[in-house]
């Protein structure tokens, strides 16, 4: 997954008690002139789904790499990050973004991160608030908020059939006219913005060996909850930016569970014209908006 990160950046690993995070940072020059150990931590957190990988936030986070240390990680079960072979809880991705921060980050973070991601974010942040700093958070939703079930597509039965399985992501996952359509119909506003570059880095990180088991996990709902549940509980300052066009987690949504805490919730921003990936789909956008509320 390196060859699709930008310029200047390069991975390095740390251990968890899940295996190896891979995570994308500063290495070589332009960003090097300066000691990036002195700058405050931006953590940039992807989104679930096949083949996900830090690639989602790779046309936003080189814009604050001179004022920032980014750290931008494949999580467990993604890209080049293990993929240990079991069933993905909830409180193994907990778990495993409480570890990379305690290792990477002297000094409380900057979370950048997205849908299901940010969801668990939020969790992380009322349970271990000394870890926050601020929170940036893009579409954050546990997929069963309020309890509409919103991320389920296709019956339980069926994704959990021995060997159906194994053919449900491969049909799904790791062929590239499925990457494309699964881009430019569910997750894009506009299909044109996929390029071949986005296919092409989502097709690498869904064909990692072991990569169906952490996909089947999301795509089971085995890591679904509602966040409604939580979000009262939130103390960190927090800005959401919400996809006007986002399918499965939609705005109004999106709405309800901000309302619920105007105290930590600073600031909810509609991106117009966009789906549930704007930093992707439409990055100069995004990038305007962190730097205006960084």
């Amino acid at each position: 997954m390196l060859q699709f990160q930008p310029p200047g950046f390069g991975h390095k690993v740390i251990n968890t008690s899940l295996g190896k995070m891979v995570y994308y940072t500063q290495t070589t020059t332009p960003w090097l002139d300066t000691d990036t150990e002195d700058l405050p931590p931006l953590l940039f957190l992807h989104n679930f789904g096949g083949g996900a990988s830090a690639y989602e936030w790779s046309k936003v986070y080189s814009a604050f790499a001179f004022t920032h240390r980014i750290l931008a990680p494949d999580l467990i079960g993604w890209g080049e990050s293990a993929h240990p072979v079991r069933d993905y809880q909830i409180s193994d991705y907990l778990s495993a973004i409480a570890q990379f921060i305690s290792q990477t980050c002297r000094q409380p973070v900057t979370v950048v991160a997205s849908s299901l991601t940010a969801a668990f974010t939020i969790r992380l942040a009322i349970t271990q608030p000394d870890l926050f700093q601020k929170l940036f958070l893009v579409c954050p939703s546990g997929f069963d908020d309020f309890g509409q079930g919103a991320g389920r597509r296709l019956p339980l039965s069926v994704i959990n059939t021995p060997l159906l399985d194994n053919l449900i992501y491969t049909l799904g996952a790791e062929n590239e006219f499925a990457v494309r359509n699964f881009l430019q119909s569910f997750l894009f506003a506009k299909p044109e913005r996929v390029s071949e570059e986005m296919v092409e880095a989502y097709l690498t990180s869904a064909q990692q060996p072991n990569a169906k088991f952490a996909a089947l996990a999301f795509l089971r709902g085995d890591l679904y909850f509602d966040l409604s549940l939580y979000i009262q509980q939130l103390t960190i300052p927090t800005v959401v930016f919400w996809g006007e066009k986002a399918q499965f987690t939609s705005i109004k949504l999106g709405r309800h569970l901000a309302n619920l805490n105007i105290d930590a919730i600073q600031k909810f921003y509609a991106i117009a014209d966009a789906g549930v990936l704007p930093h992707l789909e439409i990055p100069e956008i995004v990038i305007g908006l962190l730097q205006r509320y960084l």
